[in-house]
């Protein structure tokens, strides 16, 4: 990155490989849209590239492009206003009883019932989450993006696991009655 804020802008091209992937995964959880979290991804080098004056060196890169991804996120569903349609699709993802999820191998119902449970955090808990388990961020990296206290990334984390459990407890209970 400190190539690209000197000017050589080919090097993005290199972050945009390594980077990419993870970066859709992270929005792909907190949407579970695949459309938006191919636009969220694009719009992160965007502003990686506009903003590419304010990146230090001093931290993490990681730390730097996930505080740009998150604010790119809630910037999205700003214009875009689409909690609505979020809370449409809450209720599609897995169905109504559907048949589908009764035939689906016990690995596949879990990951679809951890996805649903995940989806049903407060937006800081999940996202403490994603960046913690899915991204390997630490504690105090978390923290600095989400311009909180490490302590405070640590209450969120503990309670965000807790209220899983519980979650994915129900959720269990209700699919296996079906």
């Amino acid at each position: 990155m400190m190539k690209v804020k000197e000017g050589d802008l080919d090097k993005l091209g290199l972050l945009f490989e390594r980077y990419n992937r993870p970066l859709y995964s992270f929005f792909y959880k907190k949407t579970f849209q695949t459309d938006v979290s191919e636009d969220l991804v694009q719009s992160v080098f965007e502003r990686m590239l506009k903003y590419r004056s304010t990146y230090s060196g001093s931290g993490a890169f990681t730390t730097w492009m996930f505080s740009i991804a998150r604010n790119a996120h809630i910037d999205h569903y700003r214009q875009n206003k689409k909690h609505n349609e979020k809370e449409e699709l809450d209720e599609d993802r897995m169905g109504d009883a559907s048949p589908e999820f009764g035939e689906m191998d016990e690995r596949t119902k879990r990951k679809k019932i951890l996805e649903k449970a995940l989806d049903q955090l407060d937006e800081d808990k999940k996202e403490v989450v994603i960046l913690s388990r899915y991204e390997g961020l630490k504690y105090a990296e978390i923290a600095e993006i989400q311009g909180v206290t490490e302590s405070a990334v640590k209450v969120r984390f503990f309670r965000a696991m807790k209220d899983l459990k519980n979650i994915v407890h129900t959720l269990s209970e209700e699919y296996s009655d079906e």
